[in-house]
């Protein structure tokens, strides 16, 4: 079994389960706690993807001309925006300065958030919908690493998204139009693998080459959660 770099021989081993959220059944237990980043790491890139959501967020508000729609989208993106703000204060009182913990991820995160724009705005939704839940997930894995810090960051993962309302829109738009369902089914495919790639910089660095066999089984529960969200909207995965 693998321990963590820093231990002794005789230290307890630790051990990072990933479940989905809303999961009743056992968690996969995946022994690579060693690929843990450094914690301010981790705290940086989970901080600034809840504000590149927020960002892509009120950028589909403005862009959405019903109302309706603007005050669902709202509830999302307060939600991310409230994510957000819980992991800056967390940061803030380790006595870190927030902006230069996250700025070291802002051009690769931000890279992959352009990948996720879609033609459409309903493309771009389901982007967040299906990036963001993937995401959530991994980091709520990488908590378990942290001590009372992951435990509280957990908390604000777990925190109530809003992401319903997106569902809804995104239902109601392939139930009106059948060529939705499948252009959409499409373009969630094209986004699993750069989010994996996302996952995977999360680690550390200089274990990556030697570990991929531990970390599969974590990708592959990310994936069961994915495929369960897409059936859950009518979507194939």
């Amino acid at each position: 079994m693998v321990k963590w770099f820093w231990q002794r021989d005789d230290a307890p081993r630790r051990t990072l389960a990933l479940r989905s959220r809303g999961e009743q059944g056992d968690a996969t237990r995946i022994d690579f706690a060693e690929l843990a980043p450094e914690l301010n790491r981790f705290l940086g890139q989970a901080a600034y993807l809840q504000l590149g959501y927020f960002e892509t967020l009120t950028r589909l508000i403005r862009a959405t001309p019903e109302l309706s729609e603007k005050e669902s989208l709202s509830r999302a993106a307060g939600a991310t925006l409230t994510k957000h703000r819980g992991i800056v204060a967390l940061i803030a009182e380790r006595g870190d300065d927030p902006t230069q913990v996250m700025l070291p991820f802002r051009e690769n995160l931000d890279a992959f958030r352009r990948k996720t724009i879609g033609a459409r705005p309903r493309e771009t939704l389901l982007a967040v919908y299906i990036t963001a839940g993937m995401l959530d997930d991994f980091y709520l894995a990488l908590a378990s690493s942290y001590g009372d810090t992951g435990r509280r960051v957990a908390e604000i993962l777990r925190e109530d998204d809003a992401r319903h309302e997106i569902v809804a829109i995104i239902q109601e738009t392939i139930e009106s139009d059948e060529e939705w369902r499948s252009l959409l089914s499409m373009w969630a495919r094209r986004l699993v693998g750069d989010t994996i790639l996302v996952c995977r910089s999360a680690l550390r660095p200089e274990r990556l080459d030697v570990d991929d066999e531990r970390i599969e089984p974590v990708y592959t529960e990310l994936m069961g959660a994915h495929a369960r969200r897409m059936d859950a909207m009518g979507l194939a995965s």
